[in-house]
């Protein structure tokens, strides 16, 4: 019997699947992971069905172990070393003259691998970086440019609603983002309103898309011209989710009620 859970190796990180063979491993439960980039330290979220995976058993790899005091100490303790490798890489940096910003730093919990997480305007090239800090470190060296999204999955920060950032909090996966969800919700197409602190257009579009999309049906689009008993009426707003609609009929406005096609004085 095959156990597939779902395990974070960061705090609110993307969920990443593993075989657990024949354990019973309880969520919130930390375990220790093979990965591509050594053994690694994590949580399990959740259990899932075989089933419902969109990858085969076969090439997941395998969670070796639930995670003893002395995996936490030496992860607690690695956390403290990949703090002070970052302090100094960012001052080998500033040395080198390299257009780049170093935002993070993590050990491998075999301390077979260091990765350093950055962002750039530009390609950098970084390998006499990378040669300082393997002669320092004595282990494998990774530096990988992130984009604007996961800097500010990194960062937090506080949303245009006033809570923590989607992307650092709830969101383990993020979906592509089109402009035409901003459209199908009938937002103002402002980057200040459609745009969140990373630049890019809002995570939440992506999930009321379905909603939006699913409520919108039947609806007609504002600057519409429909017909109300006989007369032409130009529709000047539009109410998605309460699947109601205001037109100009006249110069008097009307509402109306997609489902009962009531109208509202």
């Amino acid at each position: 019997m095959n156990n597939v859970y779902g395990v974070v190796l960061k705090n609110e990180g993307k969920v990443y699947y593993f075989n657990g063979n024949d354990l019973i491993i309880e969520d919130n439960t930390n375990v220790v992971v093979s990965t591509e980039k050594g053994i690694q330290y994590g949580k399990v979220v959740h259990r899932i069905e075989e089933e419902k995976l969109n990858i085969a058993i076969e090439e997941m790899k395998n969670i070796l172990r639930i995670a003893t005091d002395e995996d936490y100490d030496s992860y607690v303790t690695n956390l403290g070393l990949a703090s002070k490798a970052l302090d100094k890489a960012k001052g080998l940096v500033k040395e080198l003259n390299l257009k780049m910003n170093l935002l993070d730093a993590t050990y491998t919990l075999d301390k077979k691998q260091l990765l350093f997480n950055f962002i750039a305007d530009e390609r950098v090239d970084f390998r006499d970086l990378a040669k300082k800090l393997a002669s320092i470190y004595k282990t494998r060296i990774e530096l990988r440019q992130i984009g604007a999204r996961d800097k500010a999955r990194t960062i937090c920060g506080l949303g245009q609603c006033g809570r923590p950032l989607c992307c650092s909090t709830f969101l383990n996966h993020i979906d592509s983002v089109t402009m035409n969800m901003a459209k199908n919700q009938n937002i103002a197409l402002n980057p200040s309103k459609i745009n969140g602190v990373c630049g890019r257009l809002l995570c939440c579009l992506t999930y009321e898309d379905e909603e939006y999309t699913r409520c919108s049906k039947g609806m007609p689009t504002v600057g519409q011209t429909i017909k109300v008993d006989g007369t032409s009426a130009k529709v000047v707003s539009v109410d998605i989710l309460n699947r109601k609609y205001k037109v100009d009929l006249d110069g008097v406005i009307k509402e109306f009620e997609v489902d009962c096609g009531k109208c509202f004085k």
